[in-house]
């Protein structure tokens, strides 16, 4: 049966797109210690879960080396299981495993692109075989400086904000791809009724110090996040903060999945970010204004990127600051947190940006 004017004209147009955008293999080699699915602490973990679905989503093909345990849409090749504790002899194993099996990987599929999202990425870096791209999900000074140095034709990198661009080396290419999160359509109403602080439970993010304000403050404190077996996170979560965890201080969580940080984002009057490290950016941030949750955060690398002072939050530099902050959230309009959110932060124009990106690179490298 011949088909009619309209159906044949969509089937050459659809016959047109196939052409123009070949489907790309993209594998994603995920930091060799945190699993990767939506419900992750880490952000960079969960940048890559938003890609890999993205990538299916666009009719490509996506392969995710990741820890064993992780959840992806596209083909997971799982390595192994993280250590515990993770020592510098651990560290080792893992990434003579990692190595091999991404070698394995480059070996049986036709990748066009690696994706590296690990500060460690040189440990497990085959060839100059296949473009790569190196997202600098921390800030540049964590990294080796040998990998601006001595840059082979198919690597490249991004940032994930303009703070860090600006601390990059000059003579690098790294453009900025700012990180994106889900915005929700509508929000539960809820009586906002705590303060609250989510991520690693680290000494760099600062989490005892939000404990002190919101007690200095008083109101109700709720820290949610993950102590990875590294001895130092141990050693803090210990020393610092469970001493400050008394009735009527605060509570810890624990790791949260995705449904209850919304919950608890949308019952809460605000967010305390008192990030003691240069943050390249902050989902949980960006998360927060999704929700009408005004931040309150100390200045920190990119922070004052996202929350703008007197419009979706404060930006504060001490524990009496964000004690007194606290007291004026009030003046905040979470419907303003929302436009903001819904302008600038949202997961498609991000994961857009990174498919423009992957096919800008396979071009070139051709």
């Amino acid at each position: 049966m011949t088909p009619s004017p309209y159906v044949a004209h969509a089937l050459v147009r659809a016959a047109s797109r196939l052409v123009s955008t070949p489907q790309l293999t993209i594998l994603n080699a995920a930091y060799p210690f945190a699993q990767v699915n939506a419900d992750a602490v880490g952000g960079a973990e969960r940048i890559l879960a938003q890609l890999d679905s993205a990538i299916c989503d666009a009719g490509h093909r996506s392969i995710v080396l990741a820890a064993d345990g992780s959840s992806v849409k596209g083909t997971l090749i799982p390595y192994g299981r993280i250590p515990a504790p993770i020592d510098d002899r651990q560290r080792e194993s893992v990434y003579h495993e990692y190595a091999a099996a991404l070698a394995h990987a480059l070996a049986t599929e036709p990748v066009d692109l690696i994706h590296f999202h690990g500060v460690d990425f040189v440990h497990y870096l085959p060839g100059n075989c296949v473009p790569a791209l190196v997202t600098l999900h921390l800030p540049p000074e964590w990294y080796s400086v040998d990998i601006f140095r001595r840059s082979p034709s198919k690597r490249f990198f991004n940032c994930v904000s303009y703070n860090e661009r600006r601390r990059c080396p000059s003579d690098i290419e790294a453009p900025v791809i700012e990180n994106g999160v889900r915005v929700p359509d509508c929000i539960p109403h809820q009586d906002r009724q705590w303060a609250v602080s989510l991520g690693r439970i680290c000494p760099e993010k600062g989490f005892h110090l939000a404990l002190d304000a919101a007690q200095l403050a008083g109101i109700d404190f709720l820290l949610g996040g993950y102590v990875f077996p590294y001895p130092v996170h141990q050693k803090y979560f210990e020393g610092e903060i469970v001493p400050r965890l008394a009735p009527g201080r605060g509570r810890f969580l624990g790791p949260v999945k995705q449904s209850q940080k919304e919950y608890l984002l949308a019952g809460a009057k605000c967010l305390l970010a008192p990030s003691l490290a240069p943050e390249t950016s902050s989902l949980v941030a960006m998360e927060a204004l999704a929700y009408g949750t005004p931040v309150i955060a100390f200045p920190s690398g990119a922070l004052p990127e996202i929350v703008e002072h007197g419009r979706t939050g404060f930006l504060v530099n001490s524990v009496e600051e964000m004690a007194r902050a606290i007291g004026r959230i009030g003046e905040i309009d979470p419907e303003l947190c929302r436009k903001t959110a819904c302008e600038r932060f949202s997961a498609g124009r991000m994961t857009s940006q990174y498919l423009d990106l992957y096919k800008q690179i396979v071009s070139q490298c051709a």
